[in-house]
């Protein structure tokens, strides 16, 4: 009766949960709500829902690696790396705590909008793409960040963290 037994190793369950919501992050990543200049994702709502309620370092896991994953998987490897730093950062700032949280938040954007200017400039578009990518980028960051700030809420008050913030 081995296999009914609960998971008694931290590490396992941490990485399993991890893996879980690399895994809604990067399905989240699928949901495209049009705008006039593009598209956004939801791909943000997981990961700052992550750095919010697990902190830095799941945050930068989960946002690295559906965001490396989302490119992959849509078609745009020339973006792989880009995605895996943007939205590693974002996750990592986005999960600071106590007085940095807000400067945290501040940086996530700004290393995520900072770093998809980079690749554009790095893959060849020019200025003119790296500054067209700003708003939508900046739209997607504050979407994220109001989602996963709502799902963290509720979730924070269902299942309260122990020492959390």
């Amino acid at each position: 009766m081995g296999w009914c037994r609960p998971m008694r190793n931290n590490r396992t369950s941490q990485l399993t949960l991890l893996a879980l919501l690399t895994a809604l992050s990067l399905a989240l990543g699928f949901v495209n709500i049009p705008t006039p200049t593009g598209f956004l994702t939801l791909l943000d709502t997981g990961i700052f829902f992550t750095a919010l309620y697990l902190g830095s370092r799941s945050g930068a896991v989960v946002g690295g690696l559906s965001a490396f994953l989302l490119d992959y998987l849509l078609g745009y490897p020339q973006y792989m790396i880009f995605s895996l730093l943007a939205h590693g950062l974002q996750g990592y700032f986005a999960g600071w705590t106590g007085a940095r949280r807000y400067i945290g938040v501040v940086l996530a954007s700004l290393a995520m909008v900072g770093i998809y200017i980079l690749a554009a400039l790095i893959l060849g578009f020019g200025w003119g793409a790296a500054l067209a990518g700003i708003w939508g980028n900046l739209c997607q960051n504050l979407l994220g960040l109001l989602l996963g700030a709502i799902f963290y809420r509720a979730f924070n008050k269902a299942f309260p963290r122990k020492g959390g913030s």
